[in-house]
């Protein structure tokens, strides 16, 4: 197989190239010569103690390594690819507790249980409440920018997720700036405009696991009518331990906060920079819309697995141990899949993205939560901001390893 022509360096995990851009030349040039490429890094850059990883940037090899767990592992290294350097094998290990990070069977177990949350039932008996709470929200931000220019991303798209996941575990809302800032520290250290450190973001995460388990506790004390109660109050019968109840939270601030913030970031930027849409939307509200915004944002660029044995895949043969990135972004805009991939295109049907998972064992489990709150903010802004536009030069984003993040997009309307 010939060698791509890219850049010298170049690795789609480094945190300066994805505070700039998400790489889709590049990863169209290695999805036609080098589907399955080494990619080498100094030693420990990741903190692994290895010299590079593989990259896989076609669908259909996304998608094997996804539902093959016994061929790639999540717990090995865990799924993100790329921590700071300074940070101890110990403190890698210890993320194996969080559901992301685990292999079958213990992962199957875990599942079973937190489903129970997100079954579609408990998802219809949220839609009410999150209907309001967009509307809200909406008309907030147009109220408190009536004269001027806002920030999307901290006046709009961080709140619906926030007040979700508070709905759905039974937060109360005024603490939900706390997830905010908790979640915010965790995905943040490699950005320097936050200076936020690595022991920073360790140290949220344990105050958020706190947080969670004291709340896991009072319920088992006084059960409520909510999903903790189910999860925790009788533990020892199928539910989880207090401390497994933390780190499903640690999980939900991330997977159903940081990522469905972003999808709605990006979502807004890719209607106003493509008008057309905008207009199409307003105008038929089509069902297929939040699908193709989670395609087009990817918040996830990245996981990777870590191979069990020896294995070959695209042409490649890959030793037991060695990393394996699954590149979302790279196969949502494969043209072997999705026609016109580099159009945004709100009536796309069908739609086969891998932006909530390649399927497996750890497809997103709140996909249809995600959905649901994608499709009321914007049914929300069509209705209470549909002259909304860009104000400034664009998104500013966010420096990180595996994360498509938005941290700041200033719009305008009237």
């Amino acid at each position: 197989m010939s060698c791509p022509a890219l850049p010298d360096g170049f690795d789609a995990t480094d945190p300066d190239l994805l505070q700039s851009r998400v790489p889709y030349p590049e990863f169209a040039r290695l999805r036609q010569t080098a589907p399955v490429w080494w990619c080498p890094q100094r030693r420990g850059v990741t903190g692994f103690d290895d010299e590079g990883y593989w990259a896989v940037t076609r669908h259909a090899d996304v998608k094997y390594v996804s539902t093959h767990p016994e061929l790639f592992s999540s717990t090995t290294n865990t799924a993100i690819i790329r921590f700071n350097e300074h940070i101890q094998r110990d403190a890698i290990d210890a993320q194996r507790l969080i559901m992301l990070n685990m292999d079958p069977p213990e992962h199957s177990r875990v599942r079973q249980i937190v489903q129970r949350g997100f079954t579609p039932r408990a998802i219809r008996g949220l839609e009410a409440a999150l209907r309001d709470r967009a509307r809200r929200i909406v008309e907030e931000a147009s109220a408190a920018a009536a004269d001027g220019s806002f920030d999307f991303v901290t006046q709009v798209a961080c709140e619906l997720p926030l007040q979700a996941i508070a709905e759905l575990i039974g937060v109360p809302q005024k603490d939900r700036s706390k997830i905010f800032d908790w979640s915010n520290k965790m995905i943040a250290y490699d950005d320097p405009e936050y200076a936020i450190t690595a022991e920073v973001g360790s140290n949220a995460a344990m105050e958020l696991i706190g947080y969670a388990m004291n709340l896991s506790a009072q319920r088992k004390e006084c059960p409520a009518q909510d999903i903790v109660t189910q999860l925790v109050a009788a533990e020892g019968q199928g539910n989880l331990g207090s401390d497994e109840f933390g780190f499903f939270v640690l999980l939900l601030a991330v997977a159903g906060n940081e990522t469905t913030r972003n999808a709605i970031s990006h979502g807004m930027h890719a209607f106003l920079t493509h008008p057309e849409q905008w207009e199409l939307y307003k105008a038929t509200r089509p069902s297929t819309a939040a699908e193709e915004i989670v395609r087009w944002a990817t918040p996830v660029v990245s996981f990777q697995r870590t191979a069990t044995q020896d294995t070959e895949l695209g042409g490649q043969k890959i030793k037991a141990g060695d990393r394996v990135g699954m590149f979302y972004s790279s196969a949502n805009h494969d043209p072997e899949v999705f026609e016109n991939p580099d159009v945004f295109d709100i009536t796309r049907d069908p739609n086969p993205h891998l932006g909530f998972g390649g399927g497996g064992p750890h497809f997103c489990l709140g996909k249809s939560l995600a959905v649901m709150e994608i499709d009321l903010i914007f049914n929300a802004l069509a209705d209470a901001l549909p002259d909304l536009r860009l104000a400034g030069e664009g998104p500013r984003r966010l420096r990180a390893a595996w994360l498509n993040g938005i941290k700041e997009l200033r719009v305008s309307h009237g």
